[in-house]
């Protein structure tokens, strides 16, 4: 046998020297379905892991591959009878997510965005192509759910302190000098050119809630150009998009389960994709309470105060920008809104969990879905 090619630290640090472990467990697993084994850590670098799982119905090995970025766990679950091409796919997905991280993050004082944020004030600023299709598609989600989404929302994150997670309460007036800088009417886009430029000082553009749905549509893209048809990827959970199915599943696709509001072991139910995109957006972690009042960190952009009456806004579309993008109009909306959006839009689906209009406990709350057709499994009550 020849010996094995010895893995650099770079490759180790990066999460490619796990690729052939992955192809030897995958070759492994492939071979004993049916047979029953413990959950096992294959292998795990510096902000890099792979694990081997079995899936539930007993009969299918599936894969997962992660690594944190823009904040959070991306992971990629694929089957591990496809082998070392999917592994492979997967980590040089994990890669180009963080390449999109130094490209958007406005965090970073180097990234394409920031330069944008710095520049586009004073002149017209030419982006990569793929950066102004993305602005042209939040320019488009802006005009379809009229105003709610809005990625010019950043004064208004500042002035009520979320961008450094200390709320606080601000004054009217204040309020009104971040909306000055709010609007797609202050960002002049000239696709010939492709570049984007502000009408005013003080604007600003952030993808925090677009960002990692248009890094799953980057991943799918590179995971369909290296063959690789069956997987489900995901932002940390709240960002997914899948392709083909789940082989062990009862299912045609995916099975994703929505967030209990209040139990974090427990789901209202699953929500079955194929070939789709899925993207909830909620206030359950980032908020803060001033005399018994609950603000939350979704803000209106119309109005420059946080959202009120929804627990979690999940929308599902074909690409996990867009499903990303809506979730949070939706969340904005509510279901008035929502349901009028769908009904517009048959393309698109919707699940509002809100709180239970007249219950003073706050425990009880309804579902409200929208165009899923099927899709949506309510979890047993």
């Amino acid at each position: 046998m020849a010996d094995k090619k010895p893995t650099s630290r770079r490759d180790f640090l990066r999460g490619h020297g796990i690729a052939r472990t992955l192809l030897d467990a995958a070759r492994n697993v492939a071979g004993t379905a049916g047979s029953s084994f413990d959950k096992k850590a294959l292998a795990a670098s510096q902000g890099n892991s792979a694990e081997l799982r079995h899936h539930s119905s007993g009969d299918v090995a599936h894969l997962y591959t992660s690594r944190r970025a823009m904040a959070c766990e991306f992971a990629i679950e694929y089957h591990a009878a496809d082998g070392a091409d999917a592994a492979s796919a997967a980590l040089e997905g994990l890669d180009l997510i963080e390449q999109l991280e130094n490209q958007l993050s406005v965090y970073r004082k180097h990234t394409e965005v920031a330069e944008v944020n710095r520049l586009a004030a004073e002149c017209a600023v030419r982006v990569e192509p793929r950066l102004f299709a993305l602005l042209e598609l939040c320019d488009w989600i802006h005009a379809s759910t009229h105003g709610a989404f809005d990625i010019t929302s950043g004064p208004l994150s500042r002035v009520w302190g979320f961008h450094k997670r200390e709320g606080r309460l601000p004054a009217q007036d204040e309020i009104d000098a971040a909306l000055a800088s709010v609007g797609f009417n202050h960002l002049q886009l000239e696709p010939t050119h492709q570049t984007i430029r502000f009408d005013r000082p003080g604007v600003e553009i952030n993808f925090n809630s677009v960002g990692k749905g248009y890094a799953l549509d980057r991943v799918a893209q590179l995971m369909s150009e290296r063959g690789v048809g069956d997987y489900l990827a995901h932002g940390g959970r709240s960002s997914v998009l899948t392709r083909g199915r789940d082989r062990g599943g009862d299912t045609a696709g995916w099975s994703v389960s929505i967030p209990h509001p209040h139990e974090r072991e427990r789901s209202v139910g699953d929500v079955v994709l194929r070939d789709q995109a899925l993207g909830t957006s909620g206030s359950g972690t980032q908020f803060f309470e001033i005399e018994g009042r609950r603000f939350g960190h979704l803000i209106d952009p119309r109005t420059g105060s946080p959202a009120s009456g929804v627990h979690t806004a999940t929308a599902v579309a074909a690409t996990a920008a867009e499903a990303d993008a809506l979730a949070t109009a939706f969340y904005i909306l509510g279901p008035g809104g929502t349901s009028e959006y769908c009904a517009s839009h048959p393309e698109a689906g919707a699940l509002l969990v809100c709180p239970r209009e007249g219950d003073p406990s706050g425990q009880l709350f309804d579902v409200h879905a929208f165009n899923l057709h099927g899709r949506w499994l309510p979890a047993a009550t």
